[in-house]
């Protein structure tokens, strides 16, 4: 005999409450699923923002600092890199790139970040639109940035990205009127060019010459008084301190070798693959501990949704005893129970699969949207076994009242 019939009869005859069931495990299988899609997400696209930021040089200090202002613009106040080291490294034959970074300053809430024309092509892979800068009161826009090629910005300026000595004079500076250029305190810049996507914060930021931001901080053009040129060569007695510089080394053996020489007491050279592996392993002991708490949590619900199934066959118990009157083998009554019982577990599951999925691509969007670091969140092959591992204990867990049904004895039903 066939037991699906019957099984699917059960399900239409109660169809709220496998519905309710359903769903309670779709929400479960959902949950993980989320969590799961979107912490690899997360990893991909962090890995991915810093793929043009082949090595980093700054002060001693913490990496982590150094990384998360230089690469993802979430400035925090951290010491300035001698300008010796700088002027070592523009020297440098093995570095292909050296870009001074400087931060700190805003534009209607988008960082202002001060480099070098040669680092905004490489970053950006060629401007998507207009010209790079050529001037120090010129700008190239982000790939997302609201503003225009032609637009007149004017820059609000702050003093959290520096620290030490030169961050007390760029402020003392300021203070007394002398750290901008022309009269006001608020110069315009104009904008010239725009980036291609990057797939990072720098999409909406305003990158202007590095030159810009230390004039603007008290600091000098980083060249002689006469000499009106934006980017290298700069003067090595006239260069400040910068947060962190940026070098793209001619090859893998110049990167291991210009990390090597640059890790000295006066500086720290790091690539941020380091940093996020180390942040990587901190996520992923986290993610384990939440996606055992998670399994085990849908494996409780399953046996609760279970006892519940258990309660509703228990009131159809009549039924399973005339079918046993009538000659139904005990075999066919447990695997039309099995049957009833797994097809709600699989059922939510799936439903729970594609949720789940659609859950993680809102959260990854809403994240790449306040961090401007992009992702995507897809289903892989872990995501693919949780699914298994919870449809495999709920069709184990399903014999349970599949064997409860069977073992009962007829008399006794029909009572």
């Amino acid at each position: 005999m066939n037991p699906f019939p019957l099984a699917w009869a059960s399900l239409r005859r109660n169809s709220f409450t496998a519905i309710l069931f359903a769903t309670i495990v779709a929400l479960a299988v959902a949950l993980g699923i989320a969590i799961s899609a979107q912490e690899r997400a997360l990893r991909t696209g962090s890995a991915r923002a810093a793929d043009k930021f082949d090595l980093i040089v700054a002060a001693p200090g913490s990496h982590n600092d150094v990384l998360f202002s230089t690469v993802y613009l979430d400035a925090t106040a951290v010491e300035l890199l001698d300008p010796a080291i700088t002027a070592l490294l523009l020297d440098d034959q093995e570095a292909e790139i050296v870009a001074p970074i400087g931060f700190g300053d805003h534009i209607e809430g988008a960082a202002v970040v001060g480099t070098t024309a040669a680092f905004v092509d490489h970053l950006s892979g060629g401007l998507a639109d207009g010209r790079l800068f050529e001037k120090v009161d010129e700008t190239v826009v982000g790939a997302l940035s609201p503003h225009a090629i032609g637009d007149r910005l004017e820059v609000s300026h702050s003093h959290g990205a520096g620290g030490g000595a030169d961050a007390d004079v760029a402020a003392d500076a300021i203070e007394a009127g002398e750290a901008v250029p022309g009269e006001d305190d608020h110069p315009t810049i104009v904008v010239v060019g725009r980036m291609q996507p990057t797939g990072t914060p720098w999409d909406r930021a305003i990158v202007v010459p590095i030159e810009y931001n230390w004039v603007a901080h008290g600091l000098g053009t980083g060249h002689r008084p006469d000499d009106t040129h934006i980017g290298p060569p700069f003067d090595q007695e006239a260069l400040p301190g910068v947060p962190a510089v940026v070098v793209k080394p001619t090859d893998v053996a110049a990167a291991y070798g210009l990390r090597n020489a640059y890790r000295t007491p006066q500086s720290t050279a790091f690539f941020p693959a380091e940093v996020l592996v180390e942040l990587y392993g901190l996520l992923g002991n986290a993610t384990a501990i939440m996606g055992a708490l998670t399994l085990a949590a849908q494996g409780l619900v399953v046996a609760a949704i279970l006892a519940g199934v258990v309660a509703i066959l228990d009131l159809q118990r009549q039924r399973f005893a005339v079918l046993r009157a009538l000659g139904a083998s005990p075999i066919f009554i447990c695997a039309t129970v099995w049957v009833y019982v797994a097809t709600i577990v699989l059922g939510g599951a799936l439903v729970g699969l594609c949720f789940g999925w659609g859950l993680a691509a809102v959260v990854s969007d809403f994240i790449a949207q306040s961090t401007g670091v992009s992702m995507r969140a897809e289903i892989g092959a872990r995501e693919l076994s949780l699914v298994s591992t919870i449809v495999g204990i709920g069709l184990v867990l399903a014999l349970v009242p599949a064997m409860i049904i069977y073992r009962r004895p007829v008399v006794e039903a029909l009572r």
